[in-house]
């Protein structure tokens, strides 16, 4: 394979073909990879071009099978066993298949030989290699690893019960509970809870206090579900072991305090940040997990589809102006985000975001945490932005006057700016900017797209069966506009629940979308001052689709359920 690498003309070719780079440019990326020590795949993936033509590229020249995307894919057991979770996430492979006793092992570099060797080593299988995105194999890796707690032994520190009610037995026998916070048996406690949370995908673990006892919860895929009981006795020294975590003073228990601490699964990294409260029942502690490692932002896997995608690839591409992503706290508004400055971040832009708080780190681009003690607000970053030369910023959120004609100002002077505003759809962010104070005439000339976001809960592939809805169904599927005559079939997908999915029938989560474009006709609304409800009317008659409506399609794909379009959906109304 190292010869094949060393005299690429054919690969050049076929990487020109596929990306539409000149050959000479591509042949100064290989020649720099080759200076760097870097391989040329990683290069030609930080220079911006499109994953999916590299690896087709790569695929033909080196004769191995790419795979797109894995649909219902099941990771061989012999996998799992034999692979370290941390192996698998820092190299980007995972089994995807076993054919006639030899495994299919999808990797996303396709020049990384040594791991490739390793995994050989690891495996009592012959081994076929097959390339495939890196969100793919993420995502696989992470469903893969879940139920088991390979790559978390060390970071338990040699833990041997991991039963929550016997780790607390020992704590009972201690006399003194903020003393027993930094000896051993707490310790494993707490990270025998995270590692937990991490395992099962939970964005959130809540240590809830009641008169008799320690609930944690977890928070997976949007909703809170309630784990193992902690008896009430340990539930001081609980709270004073994550009050060292996140450096907080463990002897003020009358105010709230907040803190941020870092923890490693084997090579990987997850930041979490600590808040706590006292309540009646004692301190309450909720720990928000940002797996640095299980976050790719990559606006293919999001949940556009292709008209949409077609839409936001368009603006992010513009020169200046306003795009604003709009919906509550929670509904992924960071990721589209983050997704499309990785998508424009090129080394020919200067890219400068101003965050609170900085949730992950992205290559290539200046990110800024605000701090307001110090007098960093949104507005005071914005302004010295202007003056560093930027192409592209991003501000976390519009909040005040101040920020948007800030904004504004950049816009209006040769900047494209990113942000986020609070309201319930597209339309009524223009109304709110207004509100603000800005100009109508300034919104109508710097704002040139508004993205209003929801996440739903996707269908559980492990359980998935295509049902004829019975008349329940039905009456759900009509209050979100679909008749039976629009099912594929006449069937829809519907899940019973399993175990992969808490028996609740759903696994994972995908976002539904409304993109409104300023075209000429609603600049002219904007400038007018019409309400939100009209300016609404005239950019469906216009061709905007709906929250609902983009719902409605995912619920007759297969993708989600009408019950969970409703949930998110309620004030979409034209």
């Amino acid at each position: 394979m190292s010869e094949e690498v060393q005299s690429p003309a054919d690969l050049i070719d076929l990487l020109a073909s596929a990306t539409g780079l000149e050959a000479v440019e591509l042949r100064k990326l290989r020649d720099q990879a080759g200076s760097t020590g870097q391989s040329f795949d990683r290069v030609l993936l930080t220079r911006g071009l499109e994953e999916n033509q590299v690896l087709s590229a790569f695929g033909r020249e080196l004769e191995l099978e790419f795979i797109p995307e894995f649909e219902s894919v099941k990771v061989p057991k012999i996998f799992v066993d034999n692979v370290p979770l941390s192996f698998a996430r820092a190299h980007d492979m995972i089994a995807v298949d076993l054919q006639d006793g030899e495994l299919v092992v999808a990797c996303a570099h396709p020049l990384d030989i040594h791991p490739q060797d390793d995994v050989l080593a690891m495996l009592p299988l012959p081994v076929r290699f097959a390339l495939a995105p890196r969100t793919e194999i993420t995502e696989l890796i992470n469903r893969a690893f879940r139920h088991r707690a390979d790559g978390v032994d060390d970071a338990l520190d040699d833990l041997e019960d991991s039963d929550i009610a016997g780790l607390a037995a020992e704590i009972e026998e201690s006399e003194d509970l903020l003393d027993v916070a930094n000896k051993a048996p707490i310790i494993k406690l707490v990270n025998s809870v995270l590692f937990q949370a991490l395992k099962l995908r939970a964005s959130d673990v809540h240590f809830q206090p009641y008169q008799d006892r320690m609930q944690v919860r977890f928070r997976i895929d949007g909703i809170l579900y309630d784990m193992e009981s902690i008896p009430k006795v340990a539930q001081d020294a609980i709270t004073s072991r994550i009050k060292v975590m996140g450096k907080m003073d463990i002897a003020e228990r009358r105010m709230p305090q907040d803190g941020r601490a870092s923890i490693r699964i084997g090579d990987g990294e997850v930041d979490v940040r600590i808040s706590v409260v006292p309540t009646a029942e004692g301190e309450r502690c909720v720990l928000r997990l940002l797996d640095k490692t299980a976050r790719t932002y990559d606006l293919d896997h999001i949940g556009l589809d292709e008209e949409n995608l077609k839409t936001l690839t368009h603006y992010i591409n513009y020169p200046h102006g306003i795009i604003l992503v709009t919906g509550p706290t929670g509904s992924g508004k960071t990721t589209t985000l983050y997704g499309s400055l990785s998508r424009i971040s090129t080394g020919e832009k200067n890219i400068l975001t101003i965050e609170d708080p900085v949730e992950y780190q992205l290559d290539g681009i200046s990110q800024v945490q605000v701090n307001t003690k110090k007098g960093l607000t949104f507005s005071a970053g914005l302004r010295s932005f202007l003056r560093q030369d930027p192409d592209v910023m991003m501000v976390g959120e519009i909040r005040d006057l101040e920020t948007a004609e800030i904004a504004i100002r950049a816009a209006i002077t040769g900047h494209l700016v990113f942000s986020t505003v609070h309201t319930n759809d597209a339309p009524s962010t223009v109304t709110r900017l207004i509100d603000l104070g800005l100009e109508s005439y300034l919104v109508s000339s710097s704002l040139v797209l508004v993205i209003a976001q929801r996440l739903v809960r996707t269908i559980c592939t492990s359980c998935r069966t295509q049902v004829e809805p019975d008349e329940q169904q039905r009456a759900t599927l009509r209050a979100v506009g679909i008749e039976h005559d629009m099912l594929p079939e006449g069937k829809m997908a519907h899940s019973p629940g399993c175990e992969e999915c808490f028996h609740s029938g759903y696994q994972g989560r995908t976002a539904i979308y409304e993109l409104l474009p300023m075209i000429e006709e609603l600049r002219e609304l904007v400038m007018r001052e019409v309400s939100a409800t009209e300016l609404k009317r005239a950019a469906v008659a216009t061709g905007m689709r709906t929250l609902r409506q983009d719902g409605t399609n995912k619920v007759l794909a297969g993708i989600t359920s009408p019950e969970e379009v409703m949930r998110v959906t309620q004030l979409d109304m034209v």
